[in-house]
């Protein structure tokens, strides 16, 4: 057998981003577009995504996995609605790259003490 018709031998990425989601909701679509978003902004730390179909009514899940560490990152059904992309980006990168800056799409953090105002009398 030459090397060209060799099974490809696939090992686990790592970290490896999955999205569970409902066939019978047609999900498949948002599950793509959003891998394709976190691909885009973790081009360099995201070993690989994996699109895992689910005949669970409802199911819309996002989990991380790097190493032996492990997070859901969302569930719609606990949350109630579905994430905004830059939610799942600010809660990718503190799980896999706490210190990269997502630009426009960062949280701020909330300012500590009374901010520098001051009651006038």
């Amino acid at each position: 057998m030459d090397e060209e018709s060799k099974p490809m031998e696939h090992q686990i990425q790592a970290p490896r981003v999955a999205f569970q989601y409902c066939t019978g909701c047609q999900w498949g679509m948002r599950a793509g577009w959003m891998a394709q978003e976190l691909l885009k902004t973790f081009e360099k730390e995201i070993g690989e995504v994996a699109l895992q179909p689910s005949k669970e009514g409802g199911i819309f899940r996002v989990w991380a996995t790097n190493g032996d560490a492990a997070t859901l990152l969302w569930d719609r059904k606990t949350e109630g609605r579905f994430p905004e992309v830059k939610e799942l980006k600010q809660k990718l990168r503190d799980f896999i790259a706490p210190d990269k800056n997502l630009g426009h799409s960062d949280v701020k953090p909330a300012p500590t003490g009374d901010g520098g105002s001051a009651e006038a009398n």
